[in-house]
């Protein structure tokens, strides 16, 4: 299964949010998963990558221009696709994944995740989306996200929605469960 992640490339996050890209790289790795990522360098997209890549697991980076110029090319790919720039990275991201997963980030993490869910509200696509509440970091857009069904901006019944987890071992289970 392809897996993509998004996730925060800030080096200067706590540890203890590293650990959950080194946690769930080593999932990654452990089922024999391939991880697809933004192809950059940094913070938990380097956790991530490395780990997977490191114990020889498969790891595809979709990377834009921008940060090829920045230098920021990740060396843990196995596999690496150049694109113009982010809406292609977006893109490409969504077509080769099978599921996503949003680990604690900032803007560009929340741009892809609601890329991720708009495109599947309006049925581009049906493949989960993930979102690990560590820790409640996620828990003032569940509270919009609840504000916005109250005010009928969504719907009650929606037909495609995140699923919320608060543990990298609630997300494993979830991921297994659309396996089996």
């Amino acid at each position: 299964m392809n897996i993509c992640v998004y996730c925060s490339a800030k080096d200067s996050i706590a540890d203890e949010y590293k650990q959950l890209g080194c946690d769930l790289g080593n999932w990654i790795v452990s089922t024999g998963h391939t991880l697809v990522f933004g192809g950059a360098t940094g913070g938990l997209m380097t956790e991530v990558s490395r780990t997977v890549f490191e114990q020889g697991g498969q790891v595809v980076g979709i990377v834009p221009q921008r940060i090829l110029r920045a230098g920021r090319r990740s060396p843990w790919c196995t596999e690496t696709t150049e694109v113009e720039n982010m809406n292609e990275r977006k893109q490409a991201m969504r077509q080769i994944a099978d599921c996503f997963v949003c680990l604690p980030g900032s803007y560009g993490t929340i741009d892809e995740m609601f890329d991720v869910i708009a495109s599947g509200t309006v049925g581009e696509h049906c493949k989960p989306v993930f979102i690990l509440n560590y820790k409640g970091f996620y828990e003032p857009l569940m509270r919009q996200i609840e504000l916005m069904k109250q005010k009928r901006f969504i719907p009650d019944e929606e037909t495609y929605k995140p699923v919320f987890v608060n543990s990298i071992e609630e997300l494993i289970a979830q991921i297994d469960n659309i396996i089996h």
